[in-house]
């Protein structure tokens, strides 16, 4: 299956950096993650904030959720 997701061009190229990639891979990763977001609401508009951050909302919950239970430590 992960070969599945390397084969699409841009995407595909930046997950197999992320896995295989050295310690700065995940510091490039999400400023590329940023910057897609950034530049999606340059040519979308308002749109283009709000559905990635209304995305994001599940994940967030399933975060709160498990560091509410008392299982995980931050820092």
């Amino acid at each position: 299956m992960p070969g599945l997701f390397y084969s699409v061009p841009i995407v595909g190229w930046c997950l197999r950096d992320l896995q295989t990639g050295g310690a700065s891979a995940l510091t490039y990763f999400l400023v590329n993650c940023g910057l897609l977001w950034i530049f999606s609401a340059v040519f979308f508009g308002y749109p283009g904030i709000i559905i990635p951050a209304l995305f994001a909302v599940p994940m967030m919950f399933v975060i709160l959720i498990l560091l509410t239970r008392g299982r995980y430590e931050v820092g």
